[in-house]
């Protein structure tokens, strides 16, 4: 439970992509002060407050990840729960769970990004800290 919002796969995709975009910078808002965080498709600058504002709830949505994020797998497996699931059809989805995780330091890259093209379809394996 994240603040009294109960993580189920019927509602991830959309308090993920909701607590995402809430921690983008507004139009006009002074961008001086950023949390940087690379993605897997491009670079992001989230709002560092609103972001910390979602640690309970990007922690809750974690918790909903296969075991096996705690080692280290791929991100073509995101997208389903612990229960084997399918909470989205959409990788960008599952990026902006990525970006607020490594953005709060909840997640991490197994491999630097050069070593990606190794990997099975291009893309990292990711863990859970």
């Amino acid at each position: 439970m994240a603040n009294d919002i109960t993580v189920t796969a019927t509602n991830m995709s959309r308090l993920t992509h909701n607590a995402f975009m809430d921690c983008l910078f507004n139009e006009g808002e002074d961008t001086t002060n950023y949390v940087k965080v690379e993605g897997i498709t491009r670079m992001f600058g989230l709002h560092p407050q609103r972001l910390e504002e979602k640690r309970k709830l990007v922690t809750a949505l974690l918790a909903e990840l296969p075991a096996e994020f705690k080692e280290g797998w791929t991100f073509l497996n995101l997208c389903t729960t612990k229960d084997g699931e399918q909470w989205t059809d959409m990788h960008r989805i599952c990026e902006e769970l990525v970006v607020m995780a490594i953005g709060l330091e909840l997640m991490e890259y197994c491999m630097p990004r050069e070593m990606w093209e190794i990997l099975p379809g291009g893309v990292p394996y990711l863990m859970i800290k």
